[in-house]
C-alpha cells in the first residue's frame, strides 16, 4: 500500500508543476495585453492630438485672413489673392483645397452685388441655385485660382442646409465653425470625395460685436478654408503608427453614410480584422463639431509591439513539468538528489511566477505582497516608509527608431542600475512597459525619499551604451509616503502614479511629491 501512495508522487508533482505553468502563461498573456492596450491607447491619443493641432493651424489662418479685412475691404481682391499667396499653401497648409470669400447679401441687394460683380469682369457671375432667398451667401473670391478652383463663382453656401448650419454657428459665436460633410463645390458631377469647411465670420469696421444680436447686425460676410478629408488627414503632423486602421466619420454616426475618411480595416466593416483586435471610439470636438474616431488594431499591430514569452514560459513550464515528475519517480525509488534537483526546479518555477521575465526584478505579484509586508510591520511599529512610481520619458520612440531588442537591452540595464541605487532593505520592481516601482523601507522622512528619487533621477540620466550605441533617457518620478499620503496600498499607489503623472505634465525629467 505504502509503495503504491509512493508511486503517485511522480503524476502529483506533474498535475501542480502543469498547474503552476498555466497560471504563468495566462499571467504573461494577460501582461501582453496589457502592454498591447498601453501602446494603443498612447496612439489613439497621439492621432485626436495631431488631428487637433493640425485644425488649430488652419484656424490660425484663417484668423489671418480675418485681421487682413480689418485693414481692406472684402472686395480689395488682389490684397486677398497676394496674401494667399504669402502664406504658400502647398509647402505650409498642404491639406487645404482653397481659401475663399463668402459675402453675406441681402435679398434687396443681390442684383447690384451681380452687376457689381459682371463689372469686374465676370461677365456671366449669377448666384446659384437659382430662386429667392431673404439672404444669399455667393462665394466671391477663391485662392488660389488654379486647378478645380477655377470653377464658376457665386455658389449660395447659405441655400445649403450643412453649410449655412455651420456659418450661423459662427457668426452668432464670432469663433471658427467646421461643417459636417459635405462635397465641395469645386468637385464636378457627383464624384465621391468627402470634405468639409471651416469658416470664419467677417464683421464691419468700427461697429460693435459684443452680443448675438450686435454681431448678427454688423456681419458682412464669412472667410473659409476647404479640404478634402483624405487630404487632411495626409498633412498631419507626425507617422501614423503601422498596424493601425482607423475612420473618421462624422457627428457621432458611425454608418457608411456618415463616413468622411478610412484607412485599413476597422471592426464591423467588411474584410479580415484580427479576432482579438483592440478597438474604441474616440469623440473629438473639432471647430465646434463633433467627429468620431474609431481606431483598431490590426495584425502588423501586435507584431510589432507584442512579446510572445507566453508560449516560452508554455514550453518552459511543459518541459520543466515533466522533468520534475521524472525527478518524482527517481524519489520514490530512492535517488536522494532527485530531490534536491526537483527543490532547484521549484524554486525556479515559483521565481519565474514572482518576477518579470526581462528584467529580473520582482513583478507586481511580489511588489504588492512586500507593500502589505511593510504596512503591516509600519502599523506595528509606527514606522514610515515611501512608495516611488518612475516612467522613462520618450521611451517608445526608441523602440520604433531602433527595435525592441534596443528597447529591452536598455531596460534591463536601467533595472541594473536601480538596483544598484537603492539599500539592501529596499525593493524595486517593474509593473509592465517602461515603469518601475520603488519601495523605501524605514523612512526617517519625505526627504530621504524625495534623496533616493533624486539619486534614481540622476542615474538614470546617465548615457546607455546599447550596442555600440549610445543612448540618453530621462524618467519621471512621484513619490508617496506612509502614512502622510495614504495608510493602505491601494492609496499609497494611487498617490505615487497620480505624482507621477504630473512630474510627466510638468515637464518631465522631475519629482513631484504626492500632497
Amino acid at each position: 500500500m505504502a509503495v503504491s501512495r509512493l508511486l503517485l508522487l511522480p503524476w502529483l508533482i506533474l498535475v501542480a508543476s502543469l498547474g503552476v505553468t498555466a497560471l504563468l502563461w495566462d499571467h504573461e498573456r494577460q501582461s501582453n495585453r496589457g502592454e498591447l492596450r498601453a501602446q494603443f491607447d498612447f496612439a489613439l491619443r497621439d492621432t485626436v492630438s495631431r488631428v487637433e493641432q493640425r485644425v488649430a493651424a488652419y484656424e490660425q489662418l484663417l484668423r489671418g485672413v480675418q485681421g487682413l479685412f480689418a485693414t481692406t475691404d472684402m472686395t480689395n481682391r488682389k490684397a486677398f489673392r497676394d496674401y494667399v499667396e504669402t502664406l504658400q499653401l502647398d509647402a505650409n497648409f498642404s491639406g487645404i483645397q482653397g481659401v475663399g470669400i463668402i459675402e453675406r447679401v441681402p435679398s434687396a441687394h443681390k442684383s447690384a452685388h451681380v452687376a457689381a460683380m459682371r463689372r469686374l469682369g465676370y461677365a456671366d457671375y449669377r448666384i446659384s441655385p437659382d430662386g429667392e432667398r431673404e439672404i444669399y451667401g455667393p462665394i466671391i473670391q477663391r485662392e488660389p485660382h488654379v486647378g478645380r478652383n477655377r470653377a464658376p463663382l457665386g455658389s449660395d453656401a447659405w441655400a445649403e442646409p450643412v453649410r449655412r448650419s455651420a456659418m450661423e454657428k459662427a457668426r452668432d459665436s464670432g469663433l471658427a465653425a467646421v461643417t459636417g460633410k459635405v462635397q465641395l463645390a469645386v468637385d464636378p458631377g457627383v464624384e465621391e470625395n468627402p470634405g468639409f469647411i471651416m469658416v470664419l465670420p467677417v464683421f464691419a469696421r468700427g461697429q460693435p460685436r459684443d452680443s448675438v444680436a450686435q454681431r448678427r447686425a454688423s456681419l458682412i460676410g464669412w472667410v473659409y478654408a476647404s479640404f478634402h478629408m483624405r487630404d487632411f488627414m495626409a498633412s498631419l503632423y507626425g507617422k501614423q503608427v503601422p498596424g493601425l486602421a482607423f475612420a473618421i466619420y462624422d457627428d457621432v454616426d458611425t454608418t457608411d453614410g456618415a463616413l468622411m475618411y478610412r484607412a485599413g480595416t476597422v471592426p464591423g466593416k467588411r474584410g479580415t480584422v484580427a479576432h482579438d483586435a483592440l478597438s474604441a471610439n474616440e469623440y473629438m470636438i473639432v471647430a465646434g463639431h463633433t467627429w468620431t474616431l474609431m481606431l483598431s488594431t490590426q495584425e502588423e499591430f501586435e507584431a510589432r509591439y507584442g512579446r510572445d514569452t507566453a508560449s516560452v514560459i508554455a514550453v518552459t513550464g511543459v518541459g520543466l513539468s515533466l522533468s520534475m515528475a521524472l525527478l518524482g519517480w527517481f524519489m520514490v525509488t530512492g535517488r536522494a538528489r532527485a530531490l534536491r534537483l526537483a527543490a532547484e526546479m521549484t524554486e525556479e518555477l515559483r521565481h519565474m511566477a514572482q518576477h518579470d521575465p526581462l528584467t529580473g526584478l520582482p513583478n507586481r505579484a511580489l511588489f504588492s505582497d512586500r507593500v502589505q509586508r511593510q504596512l503591516a510591520d509600519a502599523k506595528r511599529h509606527g514606522g514610515r516608509f515611501a512608495m516611488i512610481f518612475l516612467d522613462l520619458d520618450n521611451f517608445k520612440p526608441i523602440n520604433d527608431n531602433y527595435g525592441h531588442a534596443v528597447g529591452d537591452r536598455l531596460l534591463q540595464l536601467v533595472a541594473r542600475r536601480l538596483q544598484d541605487s537603492i539599500r539592501a532593505s529596499d525593493t524595486v520592481g517593474r509593473i509592465g512597459g517602461d515603469e518601475f516601482v520603488v519601495l523605501m523601507a524605514d523612512l526617517s522622512g519625505p526627504d530621504a525619499a524625495l534623496g533616493l528619487a533624486e539619486k534614481i533621477r540622476e542615474v538614470v540620466r546617465q548615457p546607455l551604451l546599447v550596442d555600440g550605441r549610445e543612448l540618453n533617457i530621462s524618467c519621471s518620478l512621484g513619490v508617496a509616503v506612509y502614512p502622510d499620503n495614504g495608510t493602505d496600498e491601494m492609496t499609497l499607489t494611487k498617490c505615487a502614479d497620480e505624482s507621477m503623472y504630473r512630474a510627466k505634465a510638468g515637464g518631465r525629467d522631475c519629482i513631484q511629491l504626492a500632497g
